[in-house]
């Protein structure tokens, strides 16, 4: 057996946190349609992953110019009959928009919702079609800085507001690197009126790209923040959480900003494509977000 001191503390970044032992590969589709438009890195596919029905929602992929030109793709879907429905912005996590994005997409669509998910790696490379992890994360989520992703994510809202949505009603969501992100837009932005952050990293290392760690923006948070986290991960120990919900009560940010941990749940609980995947977390933290979303956003 291992010894304890031997365990690092808070897994590395371009490592997969998300052990598959004792997976039951026969549950597993792991190719065919089904398993099509998911990244490179996800598979093998599990057969829990839900597929939404498009039925009544307004699906299409778009080009927003960025504050440096750049032509940045994202998916946008919404309810075809609503007019100028609230906007939520979903962050990739460090797989890309791929097919379980563009699904929780429809799934915010579903629930009266204008939901775009920006491409914010799309200037460095394509993450879906990048298998390996450590490759992923230098040759392409490395290099998405800090202060480009923020700006990003400011044209996305600024294009859905011209383009459909009530861009005066805003809230943000985003799952692992783009749970750190979600947090770190809510310090970032006056007009953010929510936002849900799945397990994103609360310590970070800081790099030149990167050099913002989320409980060290705290007392800059804007708008209500409810953080979503398994209390299995090994990228995000619980001592990180603790130290974060500490820091949001001395910043007397807590409430309404919030953070729930889910028993048994690991990182990537919300994942219904992967062995991560939590049923009973995933479907309480969905509720729960729609209701943080319903307080704060839709009003």
């Amino acid at each position: 057996m291992t010894d304890q001191q031997d365990q690092p503390e808070r897994l590395p970044e371009d490592s997969n946190w998300i052990g598959s032992t004792g997976l039951d590969r026969r549950k597993l589709l792991v190719g065919g349609a089904f398993a099509a438009g998911f990244a490179a890195a996800c598979r093998p596919v599990s057969s829990s992953a839900v597929q939404t029905s498009g039925e009544g929602l307004k699906e299409e992929a778009v080009s927003i110019e960025a504050s440096d030109g750049f032509a940045m793709p994202a998916f946008v879907a919404r309810p075809a009959a609503a007019k100028a429905a609230p906007i939520i912005v979903v962050v990739h996590e460090i797989f890309g928009v791929h097919e379980w994005i563009r699904d929780l997409c429809r799934r915010f669509a579903k629930a009266g919702y204008h939901a775009i998910a920006p491409d914010l790696f799309a200037r460095h490379g394509d993450a879906t079609k990048v298998a390996d992890f450590k490759q992923l994360v230098g040759t392409i989520v490395s290099k998405a800085s800090d202060e480009q992703v923020l700006k990003d994510i400011d044209a996305t809202y600024a294009w859905a507001g011209s383009h459909g949505g009530d861009g005066r009603r805003r809230g943000i969501t985003g799952f692992c690197w783009g749970g750190r992100v979600v947090w770190l837009y809510a310090a970032h932005s006056a007009e953010l009126d929510a936002g849900v952050a799945f397990y994103g990293r609360l310590i970070s290392d800081k790099t030149e790209l990167q050099p913002l760690s989320v409980i060290e923006q705290v007392s800059a948070l804007k708008a209500p923040v409810l953080g979503q986290y398994g209390a299995l991960d090994k990228g995000i120990p619980l001592s990180d959480v603790e130290k974060m919900q500490a820091a949001l009560k001395i910043a007397g940010k807590s409430p309404p900003d919030a953070i729930t941990v889910y028993p048994g749940a690991d990182h990537g609980f919300m994942a219904d494509y992967r062995p991560s995947y939590n049923e009973a977390a995933a479907k309480a933290a969905w509720d729960a977000t729609l209701g943080w979303f319903g307080k704060y956003v839709k009003g």
